[in-house]
């Protein structure tokens, strides 16, 4: 299927009027934001840090606990900062969210999809090693 087929079909898939509430992604955003920081490898420090110097603006750790927190309802992240999160973290997840809750498709750009086609190769190559191991310690055990 191509790419147009695929989005098509997605989009015959989707409700015609949301229910009450669906909207609401508050939760999802929350367990979002903890699950990028956790996967990045970044101290939320870090984060901050980075997303300070990407935004121009400080951003401090604190400010990421509380958007993060589902308990904190009045403490959201805004939407302009969304990008310099994505950007530190690594992590689309949020954007992909909001663009799904607006009926809207989120493609990553040319060089997001680099970075990730490097990342399947490199994947390839640990396991493609790990089967070769496995392949010698088993004709090792045959020839014993």
């Amino acid at each position: 299927m191509s790419l147009l087929d695929l989005l098509q079909k997605a989009q015959e898939l989707r409700p015609e009027a949301p229910d009450e509430g669906s909207l609401n992604v508050h939760t999802r955003l929350c367990h979002a934001l903890t699950s990028a920081v956790r996967q990045s490898g970044l101290s939320r420090w870090e984060i901050a840090g980075r997303m300070s110097h990407l935004l121009g603006t400080e951003i401090s750790k604190y400010m990421l606990d509380g958007w993060s927190a589902e308990s904190k309802d009045a403490h959201r992240i805004p939407a302009e900062y969304l990008p310099a999160f994505c950007a530190a973290t690594g992590s689309r997840e949020s954007l992909q969210i909001l663009t799904d809750a607006a009926g809207l498709f989120c493609l990553p750009g040319p060089e997001a999809l680099r970075a990730e086609i490097q990342k399947l190769r490199e994947q390839e190559k640990k396991v493609s090693a790990e089967r070769r191991r496995r392949e010698m310690f088993l004709k090792e055990m045959e020839d014993q």
